[in-house]
């Protein structure tokens, strides 16, 4: 496997971990600032007009991990972006050197057949 193939994995590998990781932090977060909530509500100080205050706080929460993992995705995306113009460079690279190569192996063509054609006669 090429350098850049498993720097790619590498790169999905770790892309998928933090996107992973940025879901379960989301969902402790979520839990833990709802206790607050529900111990009001529970004890009946918490009117249902102020639950519309947890509903705006979850969305808040959700809001910030939601753009964690849009950020993650979109560097993702860039990595893979910069290895696709690597593979390109070196592919220009190699089709060039192709090209290049028969333009020095031309002299040595001819020279080797002025070699080969009979010598003329002096008069």
């Amino acid at each position: 496997m090429k350098t850049l193939q498993r720097l790619e994995l590498l790169k999905d590998f770790i892309q998928e971990a933090v996107d992973r990781g940025a879901t379960s932090v989301e969902q402790i977060h979520q839990h833990i600032a709802a206790l607050p909530f529900d111990a009001l509500e529970k004890s009946g100080l918490l009117e249902d007009d102020k639950l519309k205050l947890r509903e705006k706080q979850r969305r808040s929460i959700g809001m910030v991990y939601d753009a964690i993992r849009r950020i993650n995705r979109e560097v993702g995306q860039l990595i893979s972006d910069q290895f696709e113009n690597v593979e390109d460079t070196q592919r220009v690279s190699e089709v060039l050197k192709e090209q290049a190569a028969p333009k020095k192996a031309a002299p040595a063509r001819k020279a080797a057949a002025k070699k080969r054609q009979p010598a003329k006669a002096k008069s």
